[in-house]
């Protein structure tokens, strides 16, 4: 599946809501989906800096593609970065460096987040696309 045929589902899952209590418990039941980091990478090395919560995020390479894991102490972050990992997870660098994340305008994620929550999820994109950046030279350079 494409990024973008990821981001179409999540915006049609979200339309089934109109009340954003009922967005946030759906975030919530989807970090419980998150790929769970290995306990080897919870530490200060693969925090993401910029989020009020603790996340953590690590990523690998396999054949080509990008594969994210992450843990949050927080219940609708660990919502969030889920929704990115879904997102990202399984395509190229290439494919992550360019993709158009206006899903999270067109569900209304940002605009219902706090602040320190709105810059957390910049902190957490910006951290997933540095890792496409690694893979991608790491791939150039092999």
């Amino acid at each position: 599946m494409t990024i973008k045929e990821i981001q179409q589902n999540i915006i049609e899952d979200f339309s089934m809501f109109d009340d954003w209590m009922d967005r946030y418990a759906m975030l919530i039941e989807m970090g419980k989906e998150c790929p769970i980091i290995d306990d080897q990478y919870r530490n200060d090395q693969y925090l993401i800096n910029g989020c009020q919560s603790r996340v953590w995020l690590h990523a690998e390479l396999k054949d080509g593609k990008v594969y994210y894991t992450a843990d949050s102490d927080a219940v609708i972050t660990k919502g969030i970065i889920y929704l990115l990992i879904k997102v990202f997870s399984g395509q190229t660098p290439e494919d992550i460096l360019s993709a158009d994340l206006s899903f999270l305008d067109e569900i209304g994620l940002k605009e219902h987040l706090s602040p320190t929550r709105s810059n957390g999820l910049v902190s957490m994109v910006k951290q997933m696309m540095l890792y496409a950046e690694a893979f991608k030279q790491l791939e150039v350079d092999s």
